[in-house]
């Protein structure tokens, strides 16, 4: 199957794409692109990877699934177009973020400027249907995207996971922790942040662990 990815990502997962879950999730995605309103676009689908080649990833932010709300989702969890309203979520990262580093709340919640630094904003499900959350989970997207960050835990070392919520935690207990920095908090949605997500210092950490491993720190 030829599937249209940034060449090492496709690379690392050629055998995911000849294995018959992918076949049918890829069956099943065309079907839904052609008869209901799917977010992102066809297009933007494999856009976290296209952003971010396999040997430059140096953090991942597992998100669950992208927004279905139009004009939100372009491929990067937690992230939305310019002009798009910042979703809560996002808000209280910026905020976060601001209180961690003194970075100034953005008037863009496009994160392609995290993307092209090397952050994965990796959705566990990468598509979905208008209005209708959760509706493309359980059909194989969550193997697919199990395996990409299985191969950067065991192919890559020193890269730091922010897992943020309990969803985003059970997807990360394969990362060895031997070889990367795992992150954890609770997640950054209005229902959950003042138990933890403000005050969690994640930007600031994983800029020191990067900085002590010779490696760039993010521009948040």
């Amino acid at each position: 199957m030829d599937v249209k990815i940034e060449p090492s990502w496709k690379e690392i997962l050629n055998e995911e794409f000849k294995k018959p879950y992918f076949s049918t999730l890829t069956s099943f995605v065309r079907e839904e692109y052609k008869k209901n309103r799917i977010f992102p676009e066809g297009k933007n689908i494999f856009n976290a990877f296209n952003l971010c080649p396999f040997n430059k990833v140096k953090v991942v932010i597992i998100g669950q699934d992208p927004y279905h709300g139009p004009g939100q989702a372009h491929g990067l969890c937690f992230s939305v177009r310019d002009g798009i309203d910042f979703p809560p979520s996002l808000r209280n990262i910026f905020k976060e973020i601001n209180n961690d580093i003194g970075t100034p709340v953005p008037k863009s919640g496009d994160l392609t400027r995290w993307a092209v630094q090397g952050v994965l904003l990796l959705n566990a499900t990468l598509t979905v249907r208008a209005h209708n959350a959760g509706s493309h989970q359980g059909k194989g997207w969550e193997t697919f995207t199990d395996a990409a960050i299985r191969e950067l835990s065991e192919k890559r070392e020193n890269i730091v996971f922010l897992l943020w919520g309990a969803y985003a935690q059970r997807k990360g207990a394969i990362i060895d922790k031997t070889k990367h920095y795992v992150l954890e908090s609770v997640h950054p949605s209005p229902l959950s942040a003042s138990r933890g997500f403000f005050g969690n210092h994640h930007f600031s950490k994983a800029n020191q662990f990067l900085q002590s491993n010779g490696i760039e720190p993010v521009n948040w």
